[in-house]
Formats: structure tokens, C-alpha cells, sequence
């Protein structure tokens, strides 16, 4: 009997979860509606509908629920109950955290210190949802919290980068794709074709979603990009099983800088060796040992960008690029000719190397001379 194949079922994020309730609480508490399911806006076009869990009216403020699926996807706040609380104030809505959520107590990451690990997105998503009820002039204070995070955030990344009490608000999305590897994998593999298929043979490999927006700003051709999220070995290899004659790497430097240590799938529980990396090659050019001492200690490579420009040393970039080039050149046994870019959560390129300057050019990025 041939084995049936169940096709994994996506979910959707926290981050779609609070703007779903933050809408429900908003209708609630400017409408008198007490609804159901309401309809979001996801990040990159389209809509979802959310079912609302309940929606509690409590002058002067109203909270809607929504419990977390997140489809087929091993995702640990899966079933879990995020609550917006809002209520009318004058002037721009105010986003924040409560129980539950965490709270930023580290540099590095995309949400400033002292504030609640709400990241931008689902802060946009929030801000939309809320608007689109209250009009254009209308105020409110919008307070998100998920009453189990805490519980579960030592399960996370959280503690590691220093965000305590509790879980983050995350997502670019908005839609949760189930995580299972080797069907994730193979999901990748088609856009390769794809890009073939379209006459590129020159093509752009990059982690995800943040990468696929850079390249749009860089006007990269769209049909030449290639979502690889952790799988950056895997793709490589696929690309080199075909007729690609050129791959330009371009991520964050937090993921690309692994390639250059010879690390080819990123995710960070397998493996991890940014500080180092970047520690290295910082002491090859001379740097002091202070320096040495900052990079080693670092919460997050994103902070090396401030490090490394304090003190005229911003030239590692370029060079961990070269590396990270060489290290796919080779693992693909120089099949085609590879390119690096890196640039910060800021969207700053901060290093490139010459293949990346060859390969871009053809792709039609003008890069300007550094």
C-alpha cells in the first residue's frame, strides 16, 4: 500500500495573534462589536482570518483573546493565549507589553533596551489592525501580554539575549510554515528551478524574508532570489546540481558570518561560532585585545557593528565576506563562483567582497566604490 503523504498545515504567528485581538478589543471598545473572527493584513499582501477566543468588556478599556496556532509547526507558544488590552487616550497609539511578555534588557536586537520584546512587524500589524478601527485621528493604548509566557520563555532564545519575563511578539509573515526539515527542505528546492527555468543563472540565496526585502531595495531581479532559511549548505548544493554559474550570499551578518566558520546549516542550536569568527579575524588585523574582549562578550553579532566602527576595524566585515565566499565556493567544489553581502538590522551594507561586486553588477545592483 503506498504511504500517504500528509501535507503539513501552516499557522500564524504571535505577532498576527495580537492584532487580531487588539482589533477584536478596539471593535469592542469603539463600536459596541463584540465579534467573532476578525480579518488581519499580512506583511507581504493578503489577508487571514482570525478566529477571536473572547472579548471582555471592562470600562474604560476591553481585551480580546486569541489562542496561538501555529499549524503543524513545533513552535512552543502553540495553544497559548495572547490578550490585547486597549483603551482610548489622545493623540498615536501606544504599543506595550505585559505579563507575559518579555521585556529587552540587552543591545543588538530590533527592539531598544527598557522596552517590551514586541518586534517591528507585528508592532506595524498592530498599529494597522488598531487604526483601521479607531480613523486617522483617534488615540489608544494598546497592551499586549500572553499569561503563560513567562512559563515558556525559558524554553526560548530569550534568556540567552537577555530578554526577561517572558516570551516575544514575533514575525515577519504573519503565517507560521510547518518547520518539519526535510519537507522544508524540499519545499525550498522548486525556486531554483524556478530561476532557472526564467533564464537566471546567476542567483541571490538568502535566509529569509529580511533578505527578500533587501534585494527588492537593491533591485535585484525578483525572480532571481532564493529563500534558504537555515538550509544554506543544502541549497548550495542544490545550485551546484544545476546550471548556476554564479551564487551571491546575501543575509545578516549574524547568519553569513557562520558561513565563513565553515558553518552550513545556521540554525543556532546546531551550531555557533559568530563570536569567534569575528573575534579572529578582528585580531588578524591587528585589533587590541580589549577589542578582542568586547567581541568575545558580545549578546549578539549585531553589536560587533558598533565595536568594529568604534575602533577603524570595520574592514572585518569585508573580510568575513571574502571568507564566507571561499568556504561555499568550496563546499560546492568551485562549481560556480560565489559573492558574500552582509549588512546590519539597520539595513547598512557593512561588507561585500569582489565576488559579490561581479556577480551584483551583473545582476544590475550598481555598487558604489567604498
Amino acid at each position: 500500500m503506498e504511504e500517504s503523504k500528509k501535507e503539513l498545515r501552516s499557522g500564524f504567528t504571535t505577532g498576527t495573534c495580537a492584532a487580531a485581538a487588539a482589533k477584536a478589543a478596539t471593535m469592542a471598545l469603539v463600536k459596541g462589536i463584540i465579534v467573532q473572527n476578525v480579518s488581519v493584513s499580512l506583511p507581504g499582501g493578503g489577508q487571514i482570518v482570525i478566529d477571536i477566543d473572547r472579548v471582555d468588556k471592562e470600562d474604560p478599556f476591553c481585551r480580546g483573546s486569541v489562542v496561538k496556532d501555529a499549524g503543524d509547526d513545533p513552535d512552543v507558544t502553540h495553544g497559548m493565549t495572547v490578550v490585547a488590552e486597549v483603551s482610548l487616550q489622545p493623540g498615536e497609539i501606544q504599543i506595550t507589553g505585559g505579563q507575559g511578555v518579555g521585556v529587552v534588557t540587552k543591545p543588538g536586537l530590533s527592539v531598544p533596551v527598557g522596552e517590551a520584546a514586541i518586534n517591528p512587524v507585528p508592532r506595524q500589524m498592530i498599529e494597522q489592525e488598531v487604526r483601521e478601527v479607531l480613523g486617522p485621528d483617534g488615540g489608544a493604548k494598546v497592551v499586549i501580554a500572553v499569561p503563560e509566557g513567562e512559563s515558556v520563555a525559558n524554553l526560548t532564545m530569550n534568556p540567552k539575549l537577555g530578554i526577561v519575563g517572558g516570551i516575544s511578539i514575533l514575525g515577519t509573515g504573519g503565517i507560521v510554515r510547518p518547520m518539519s526539515e526535510d519537507a522544508y527542505r524540499r519545499s525550498l528546492v522548486p525556486q531554483i528551478d524556478q530561476a532557472l527555468a526564467l533564464g537566471h543563472s546567476l542567483l541571490v540565496l538568502t535566509p529569509g524574508r529580511l533578505g527578500v526585502k533587501k534585494a527588492a531595495e537593491l533591485a535585484l531581479p525578483s525572480e532571481a532570489v532564493i529563500e534558504t532559511s537555515n538550509f544554506i549548505g543544502t541549497m548550495l548544493e542544490e545550485c551546484a546540481k544545476r546550471p548556476v554559474e554564479g551564487v551571491l550570499l546575501l543575509g545578516h551578518l549574524g547568519k553569513l558570518v557562520k558561513l565563513a566558520a565553515g558553518i552550513f546549516h545556521t540554525l543556532g542550536k546546531l551550531a555557533d561560532g559568530r563570536r569567534e569568527t569575528i573575534a579572529a579575524h578582528a585580531a588578524l588585523l591587528g585589533a587590541p585585545r580589549s577589542v578582542i574582549e568586547l567581541l568575545m562578550n558580545m549578546n549578539t553579532a549585531e553589536e560587533a557593528v558598533t565595536i568594529l566602527g568604534r575602533h577603524d576595524l570595520s574592514q572585518v566585515f569585508e573580510n568575513l565576506a571574502a571568507a564566507a565566499s571561499q568556504r561555499a565556493a568550496g563546499y560546492v567544489r568551485e562549481k560556480f563562483k560565489v559573492g558574500t553581502v552582509m549588512y546590519a538590522l539597520s539595513g547598512e551594507i557593512v561588507g561585500y567582497d569582489e565576488g559579490a561586486r561581479e556577480i551584483g553588477e551583473a545582476l544590475g545592483w550598481k555598487i558604489s566604490s567604498k
